[in-house]
């Protein structure tokens, strides 16, 4: 088998499962989910191509690393959210995978890197999920704080950090949902050393170490209880 049917084989399998695990889950692909996320499979491949967006290892397996990886969270979004930030974007996972399940959210993706920021602009635009979907561009603690009912992260940073960086970005009350690996545990017992926490941990349907950990109510510990 040549290398580009391989990948095409790689690629059809990934899909595959996607829709299988996603039917598992019990959340429905609608045809204009679908084909906003063929429009970013299609935007991002040919942006990798000038700009390292993800790893190139995983490029073929892009369906199960990535878009599952990211659209696993729609089941731990409660009913009554509308707003969802989503920190560090990067090449859009979660956020702009989230964006093709939720057209009715208004969507927030914050990215330090111009070059990525320009890449989610356009993938929003061929996904045509442009309307309530915004990209700000600058640091996670310097830009204007969303406020948003739902705050999500995914490989940016330990979790001590992540509450810092996602406090003055969520309502009251908000839900965050952070993607975690397999050290999970002990980064939920390091944050408890300076955060009052509410963490649920779920496992993840892509990788058996990790987790998804959905932080409702968290607040910082006084000085004297640390």
């Amino acid at each position: 088998m040549s290398a580009d049917k391989r990948r095409r084989a790689d690629s059809e399998g990934g899909y595959r499962r996607f829709r299988k695990e996603m039917q598992a889950l019990g959340v429905p692909v609608s045809r204009e989910t679908e084909a906003a996320l063929q429009a970013m499979v299609t935007t991002l491949e040919r942006w990798q191509r000038a700009i390292n967006l993800i790893s190139r290892a995983t490029v073929d397996d892009i369906w199960t690393r990535h878009i599952l990886d990211s659209a696993q969270l729609i089941p731990l979004i409660s009913g009554e959210a509308r707003s969802l930030t989503d920190l560090g974007s990067g090449a859009g996972f979660p956020g702009l995978v989230l964006a093709a399940f939720l057209p009715d959210f208004d969507i927030t993706l914050v990215e330090s890197d111009a070059r990525k920021g320009a890449y989610l602009a356009e993938a929003a635009r061929q996904m045509g999920v442009t309307g309530n979907l915004r990209v700000v561009i600058g640091r996670i603690e310097e830009v204007q704080p969303a406020k948003a009912d739902i705050v999500t992260a995914r490989a940016l940073a330990p979790l001590g950090q992540l509450l810092a960086l996602a406090d003055r970005h969520r309502s009251d009350p908000a839900i965050c949902l952070f993607h975690k690996g397999k050290g999970w545990r002990s980064e939920l017992t390091e944050a408890h050393k300076d955060w009052e926490i509410e963490a649920q941990p779920f496992p993840s349907v892509t990788d058996r170490d990790a987790v998804l950990l959905r932080l409702a109510a968290y607040r910082a510990k006084d000085l004297r209880d640390r």
